[in-house]
């Protein structure tokens, strides 16, 4: 989401730390990333495990380089950087999914796009929480930007809304039992209705320049994001529909 927020009122330490903690991640996903599945449920081929492995070491090694750009307070040179993380993010994505092919498919494509809608809430909620604490850091700095990024947040949940509800329409009576059901309140409630509400909850405060009261708005939408989106991957690996 910090590849496409407003990036010139804030300071170049919080895209400094965005590079170490994009990283971390990437390090973790290396470290982690054992067999992967296609969208039938069976293990993805070699090649692609291996061109994923390799995509997301690009990524990797991009926010190190980044880092260091940013440290020095490159700006243009950082920005680049940004985009090319948030490009070789996305190739990463396509190739643990199994390619390029998948885009020519309906359900990949789908499948895709409810990636990419996950990717948008998880960074939404996650950045705004961090630009809120960065006040902290830098107390003059515009509220703008987190203006702007609690109103992205919102509108990426809302394409969360839009992706689940299609899912759920296409898939039909897929809903067997109360587990099931279970999973489903707690996908729509904690993943996709709370964060609504805390997307506008934290636009509003913000307009009383409270950026302390809006971060522990948005704490809360992290913890929400995640329980919603853990829920959704339950139901994904029982059912096989994006939910």
């Amino acid at each position: 989401m910090w590849a496409v927020m407003p990036r010139a009122q804030v300071t170049s330490g919080f895209f400094r730390i965005q590079m170490l903690i994009v990283l971390g991640l990437s390090v973790l996903a290396l470290l982690t990333l054992g067999r992967l599945i296609d969208l039938s449920g069976e293990p993805l081929e070699a090649r692609w495990v291996f061109a994923a492995r390799v995509s997301t070491g690009v990524v990797a090694l991009l926010a190190y380089v980044g880092s260091v750009v940013w440290t020095l307070d490159r700006r243009p040179a950082g920005a680049v950087f940004v985009s090319l993380i948030l490009t070789a993010a996305v190739t990463s994505l396509l190739l643990s999914r199994g390619g390029f092919g998948l885009l020519v498919t309906v359900p990949g494509a789908f499948s895709f796009l409810s990636n990419l809608a996950t990717a948008a809430v998880l960074g939404g909620a996650v950045t705004g929480m961090l630009l809120g604490h960065w006040y902290l850091t830098a107390p003059t700095m515009s509220i703008e930007p987190l203006k702007q990024l609690s109103l992205y947040f919102g509108a990426a949940v809302v394409l969360r809304l839009l992706v689940s509800a299609a899912g759920w329409f296409l898939a039909g009576a897929v809903l067997h039992n109360g587990t099931h059901w279970t999973w489903f309140a707690m996908r729509w409630l904690a993943g996709i209705l709370g964060p609504l509400a805390i997307a506008v909850m934290a636009v509003r405060i913000l307009r009383y320049r409270n950026t302390q009261a809006a971060t522990g708005v948005l704490f809360a939408g992290v913890i929400l994001v995640f329980i919603g989106e853990m829920a959704a991957a339950l139901l994904y690996a029982e059912l096989r529909v994006p939910l």
